[in-house]
């Protein structure tokens, strides 16, 4: 399946990153590369991977060079061989070799961010678990990196603080307790949020299910023991289905045996606070203002 994002909508991102990366200026390029000079730039994948934010990649460019051009050859959400090229860009010289570290640590993030999670992905297929991300995030590429959990076949968790009440290990701490902490947030209910609570053994996790949560998560339990709990769950008698959570020590040793424990859904926060990025290289090329426009 390929996805596509919009660049333009994350313009006032990248022109940060731009800044944060120029300073005062490429003083490197400008003192050696005539800006007359016109070149084009090649992605070549160093390594198998999954592709996420090659539009943002091309959008650098756009950004430092109106005339520029881009020619996408394969979309996000695509695996990539060792070899292959995704994408060709035209443009100014001094604008392809400015914006180049910007271009390709952002490829190289998402991409690595894609290709964990769809290696999560596919160690669980046929089972019916589905493989979450969470809030552990880069600051500032939240929405852009669960983008890339999308992209590798995942799905998102919360995307902010606002959008569902998840009851943690400190919530239940400072509110007196599993039962007290649900049932002052049995409130939110009516205002459309849905409500999950981590529970770490059977004692809280039969104390929660009084309450009939949307969700539980079971809390670095090993799989024996998730295997239990999700008996417990099915066997209580709700108003609607409670859903099941795997969260905590997950790897992909193991996330198979919690998938097959019986669990609903698997939180990884690994996909994206520790996917290492992909190989990737981008190999620039003087071409004259004709063959740039024959080429694309």
């Amino acid at each position: 399946m390929a996805f596509s994002l919009d660049a333009s909508a994350y313009h006032n991102l990248l022109r940060s990153f731009l800044a944060e990366d120029i300073g005062a200026g490429d003083i490197t390029t400008e003192s050696t590369v005539s800006a007359k000079q016109r070149a084009r730039g090649d992605v070549i994948a160093k390594a198998p991977l999954v592709l996420a934010g090659i539009e943002l990649f091309a959008e650098v460019f756009r950004l430092m060079d109106p005339a520029a051009t881009a020619e996408i050859i394969s979309r996000d959400g695509e695996e990539l061989a060792l070899g292959k090229i995704p994408a060709r860009i035209n443009a100014s010289a001094r604008a392809l070799l400015t914006g180049e570290r910007v271009a390709l640590n952002l490829l190289q993030r998402l991409s690595g961010v894609a290709t964990l999670t769809r290696r999560f992905v596919r160690a669980v297929e046929g089972t019916g678990a589905a493989i979450l991300d969470t809030r552990k995030t880069t600051p500032g590429l939240r929405e852009l990196e669960k983008y890339a959990v999308l992209v590798g076949g995942g799905r998102s968790h919360r995307k902010d603080l606002g959008e569902a009440i998840l009851i943690k290990e400190n919530h239940i701490r400072l509110a007196g307790g599993v039962t007290a902490a649900l049932a002052a947030a049995q409130v939110a209910r009516s205002r459309g949020a849905w409500i999950e609570i981590e529970v770490t053994n059977m004692d809280e996790l039969r104390a929660a299910l009084a309450h009939n949560p949307d969700v539980i998560m079971l809390d670095n339990m090993n799989p024996s023991l998730t295997r239990q709990a999700v008996d417990e769950v099915r066997k209580h008698a709700a108003p609607r289905k409670i859903l099941t959570e795997a969260s905590g020590g997950i790897t992909l040793a193991n996330v198979r045996e919690f998938a097959e424990a019986g669990v609903d859904w698997i939180s990884v926060g690994a996909l994206t606070h520790s996917a290492p990025a992909v190989d990737l290289s981008f190999e620039i090329e003087p071409v004259d203002s004709a063959s740039a426009k024959h080429l694309l």
